[in-house]
């Protein structure tokens, strides 16, 4: 079972104790108030989706060459069925796209049960898949990749990856994010 709007909300609700996010989180606010699935990948005008940044004893963060349109960006993708919570399905899509396996990272400190960012951000129209433009709210969790760990590309949907520093990690809000740890 995907995870549930309850879970959702509260997971929303502690990220949100930073209240100056709150404007910039309307649309999932309003997914949430919706009876629409807000993790369905079919749920218009908004969905959830999660993403892991995951950061190496370097201090540098994981990036993929995302297949589809060639931009980098974190590894991460829609719920399915079977995550029981956000943050499985952040390490799912990890795992899945990057061969990382969830015991190969740990939770930032702080970061255990709330994102590091959630981000909402504009998706193009796919008339192949009947998709409209729409809004992908995305929670990206934070871990920490302890160990080198060997990497295997999912080819369908990864070209390639990079680790960037914290200074040039392609989402602004992360980059800020991750500048305040310590």
């Amino acid at each position: 079972m995907p995870p549930s709007v309850h879970h959702i909300r509260c997971v929303t609700e502690a990220y949100l104790e930073h209240p100056h996010e709150r404007g910039a989180l309307a649309t999932l606010l309003t997914a949430l108030a919706a009876l629409d699935d807000p993790t369905h990948r079919k749920t218009f005008p908004a969905h959830v989706t999660c993403s892991a940044i995951v950061i190496d004893s370097n201090r540098h963060v994981l990036h993929i060459v995302h297949r589809a349109n060639g931009t980098l960006l974190a590894p991460g993708g829609h719920n399915e069925l079977d995550d029981h919570d956000l943050r499985a399905a952040a390490l799912r899509e990890l795992h899945e796209e990057m061969g990382i396996s969830t015991g190969a990272v740990v939770p930032l400190t702080g970061y255990e049960d709330v994102p590091l960012d959630i981000d909402v951000h504009t998706i193009d129209a796919n008339p192949s898949k009947g998709e409209p433009a729409h809004y992908h709210v995305d929670f990206r969790w934070g871990f920490l990749l302890p160990v080198d760990h060997a990497v295997k590309l999912q080819k369908e949907e990864v070209d390639g990856y990079e680790w960037r520093t914290f200074t040039s990690a392609v989402s602004l809000t992360v980059r800020s994010k991750l500048a305040l740890l310590p």
